[in-house]
């Protein structure tokens, strides 16, 4: 049997915070302790995070709904990323609540998205609350964070009601709560939690009684009803069935009918027949329905304020892949299959952009960072996809007539003895240091940086911080471009000259000359690149030689080759990696890192070409 709530015993709230920091963990906390999940029901840890990929990571990168009973309220809750490539959710989700749980950890405190999301949240004056998180760590400095969040509020400019906020501190991994920073105070419950949500999130600002106003803020695909738009009911009774009108964002409308409506409660959307305005669902029956349109009744049309979708600032070229090895690692190679998988990536991810070049077996496709994209590309390598990718490379927008670039805010926080190290790096990259802020043992560093700064950075920025560094980073604006070369790679590559099988022998005689990525026994093609060369320039190389076999016997015997250990790398290592003229070959089992053009001698004579035409400019 449906539950109905009235709009006056609605709560809906976001939960926001920097990555990190809990957010998810603590969701399970407040579904396990509340009245909303039977006895039977096992909740693995992240439940939230569905995919496989946010649990390896450990990072949210869909937002997600669900609603918890709590004293006879229905309290909505959408977790929301923290990672900066997936700021355009949290953006939208804004207008879809009434309140945010701003979680901020007890020991790292404000961090960059957690002025980010809380400059959205107060920017749609929506009302606060500050949850502490990580109560129980050593380490905790719970008065101090609480005193970092005020000086934030104040900062930001918020009004006198928002900066006058309530505090709760808990322990989300232990699932206790108090409403004090003492630890001999926490409880095991969220009680406090859930009974400041009722006390201070207002109800939703709802009128049932008026005609049907609904905005889908989110979208979600399902094979069996499609496209499915989740927002909030602003007014009136939404009915399965019903005929409605859309109200497009370029103004036209388009009627259709209502296939199916969700609620959320737990874990699970429950398939409804009517609901109520306050309250968020899912709505199902137009194919191409999108973010910001109004669906209304026929005959009262009346649009609601437009959500603006973030505009992606990276961008990649998929293709086909047509290496040597094409087709004999993956179940999905061909350009109609990978064009269908794009398409329905675009329908749920509207931060996403696919523009299919020509009928060619090429894809420019664009999202908010190098994340968003890796993302994408390890998910398709998992359903069986195989396929190439070039360089990640920044949107460049007209602006005025100029060309113009995305910059982004940085946040460092470093140990004090590589700070000089870090500066040199930003500085070769972009990056304008706004703020410098010393410690005992850490220096954190504000630099405002072009969005191709950041691509690639990750390693070097490791190895200069001596792996104990932390870089956040969210989008700023678009600004004039500077002529700065960055994001090359400094040294060239190894080179497979011939198709074959890797030999011990061969990798021996060319080991020396950089770093090896191949082990022996391995199949490799001509122009893939096999290691890393000590100088700039590209090198051929053979890794199939074999030492040749004659009837003469060695006194002293053949000699063991003994290897070095190649140097594995990652789906992130290898994009940051590549250079303009390489791409890299993703299939199911494999990442190959090779050049455009393979052919050894038409690859040398282009190489020449480039380098007179540089030496001429």
């Amino acid at each position: 049997m449906e539950e109905k709530f009235n709009h006056t015993n609605i709560r809906n709230v976001a939960i926001v915070a920097h990555v990190d920091h809990g957010k998810t963990t603590l969701v399970d906390q407040l579904l396990k302790k509340s009245e909303t999940l039977s006895e039977r029901t096992e909740l693995q840890e992240r439940a939230m995070d569905s995919n496989d990929l946010e649990r390896e990571r450990g990072i949210t990168i869909l937002s997600k709904n669900t609603a918890v009973k709590y004293k006879g309220y229905k309290i909505n809750i959408l977790d929301t990323p923290g990672h900066a490539d997936f700021s355009g959710e949290v953006e939208r989700i804004m207008k879809m609540v009434d309140g945010i749980l701003l979680v901020v950890d007890a020991y790292e405190g404000v961090m960059p998205q957690t002025r980010f999301v809380l400059k959205k949240a107060l920017e749609c004056n929506l009302k606060p609350i500050v949850v502490i998180n990580k109560v129980d760590k050593p380490s905790a400095r719970c008065e101090q964070v609480v005193d970092e969040v005020l000086d934030l509020f104040i900062e930001l400019g918020a009004s006198d009601e928002q900066a006058d906020f309530k505090v709760a501190y808990v322990s989300a991994l232990k699932g206790t709560s108090s409403l004090s920073s003492d630890l001999n105070t926490q409880v095991n419950n969220m009680n406090c939690v859930f009974d400041l949500i009722i006390s201070e999130i207002p109800a939703p600002d709802a009128n049932v009684e008026g005609s049907l106003q609904f905005q889908g803020a989110l979208l979600d695909y399902n094979e069996y009803v499609g496209r499915m738009a989740i927002g909030r009911i602003k007014r009136g009774v939404m009915k399965m069935g019903q005929m409605v009108s859309c109200m497009r964002t370029d103004g036209s409308l388009k009627q259709f009918r209502i296939q199916k409506l969700f609620s959320f409660l737990g874990l699970d959307k429950q398939e409804v027949t009517e609901a109520y305005a306050g309250d968020i669902v899912a709505m199902a029956g137009l194919a191409d329905i999108f973010v910001g349109e109004t669906i209304c009744e026929i005959g009262h049309e009346e649009a609601l304020e437009p959500i603006k979708v973030s505009e992606p600032t990276v961008q990649m070229t998929f293709s086909t892949n047509d290496s040597p090895f094409a087709g004999k690692e993956g179940k999905f190679v061909t350009s109609t299959k990978i064009d269908e998988r794009l398409y329905r990536e675009v329908q749920k991810d509207v931060s996403l952009k696919v523009e299919r070049i020509g009928k060619g077996e090429e894809w420019i496709v664009s999202g908010r960072g190098e994340l968003h994209l890796g993302i994408l590309i390890e998910t398709m390598r998992r359903e069986g996809y195989e396929f190439q990718v070039a360089k990640p490379k920044a949107i460049i927008k007209e602006i005025d007539g100029k060309n113009c670039e995305p910059y982004e805010f940085c946040q460092i926080d470093a140990p004090n003895e590589t700070i000089g190290s870090i500066i040199e790096l930003l500085g070769k990259r972009g990056g304008i240091m706004e703020n410098m802020e010393g410690g005992l043992t850490q220096t954190r560093l504000i630099y405002t940086i072009p969005s191709r700064g950041l691509i690639g950075l990750t390693t070097d920025f490791m190895t200069a911080s001596k792996g104990y560094g932390t870089l956040s980073h969210y989008f700023l604006d678009y600004r004039p471009i500077e002529n700065i070369l960055v994001g090359e790679r400094k040294l060239g590559v190894l080179v497979a000259s011939a198709e074959g099988k890797t030999c011990s022998y061969g990798i021996g005689q060319v080991e020396d000359r950089g770093t090896m990525f191949v082990e022996p026994n391995e199949n490799v093609y001509e122009g893939q690149i096999v290691g890393e060369c000590s100088k700039e320039e590209d090198l051929s190389v053979n890794v199939c030689k074999a030492k040749q076999q004659t009837n003469q016997r060695s006194s002293n015997k053949d000699m063991t080759v003994v290897l070095k250990r190649p140097r594995k790398m990652s789906l992130e290592i290898c994009l940051e990696y590549i250079n303009d003229d390489e791409l890299l070959e993703v299939t199911p089992k494999s990442l190959r890192l090779r050049k455009t053009i393979l052919d050894t001698a038409s690859r040398k004579k282009f190489d020449a070409k480039r380098i007179a035409e540089r030496k001429n400019k």
